[in-house]
């Protein structure tokens, strides 16, 4: 398995005949609040972004260069799934609810989907694979982690300035250690998601206080 991504699955989708490729990705099912955000792209084969990658592997300055040019560059197209919706199906369901959507508002559709993960969304009714680690091994899935993620940071620098206190702006919502201790200190916001546990138990003791 190489180190970098590279466009052997989409080579591979394009000898079957499978001509338009995208890749789909999800960011956002650890966090403990905001929603899950989904992008799903396929790249121009005459305007590959150089230096794509697993978002993760990626520094903030990096990817926010990498995510303009891929904008500029490839049909992309980004959805999410609410805090309630998360609450209500639970985060895997939410966030292949956002694949589907992603794939949907697509500007062509597509002949073949490459999804990151093991799993393909139910609902969809075109050709896909799932592609485990694909993010660092499909471009176009790699092209999809970085959208998805610059995009979500930004929702949750945003909402930081709404609730400020929970460091949102550094941890993007996820669970860290000053983003449980204002959630004991400062309470759940709406924006929080309480099916997960950290949050379920604050307002299960907030309830056994109030009684």
């Amino acid at each position: 398995m190489s180190e970098n991504p590279d466009l052997s699955f989409e080579t591979t989708a394009q000898t079957r005949g499978l001509q338009y490729v995208a890749g789909v990705d999800e960011v956002g099912r650890g966090p403990l609040c905001g929603p899950v955000l989904a992008a799903a792209v396929r790249l121009d084969p005459a305007c590959i972004p150089e230096g794509l990658n697993d978002s993760k592997k990626l520094t903030a300055r990096r990817r926010e260069a990498l995510f303009d040019t891929i904008m500029a560059s490839a049909d992309v197209s980004v959805a999410e799934a609410s805090v309630a919706e998360i609450d209500e199906h639970n985060i895997l369901r939410a966030s292949h609810i956002a694949m589907c959507r992603a794939v949907a508002g697509l500007a062509v559709a597509p002949d073949h989907l490459l999804i990151d993960g093991n799993l393909i969304p139910r609902g969809l009714t075109i050709s896909a694979e799932a592609v485990v680690k694909g993010d660092s091994r499909s471009m176009s899935i790699a092209a999809a982690s970085i959208v998805a993620k610059v995009l979500r940071d930004r929702i949750m620098v945003d909402l930081a300035q709404q609730h400020p206190g929970y460091g949102w702006e550094r941890n993007a919502g996820y669970p860290t250690k000053d983003h449980l201790e204002a959630l004991r200190n400062l309470g759940v916001t709406p924006h929080h998601r309480r099916s997960f546990k950290p949050v379920h138990n604050i307002l299960c003791q907030a309830k056994t206080i109030s009684a």
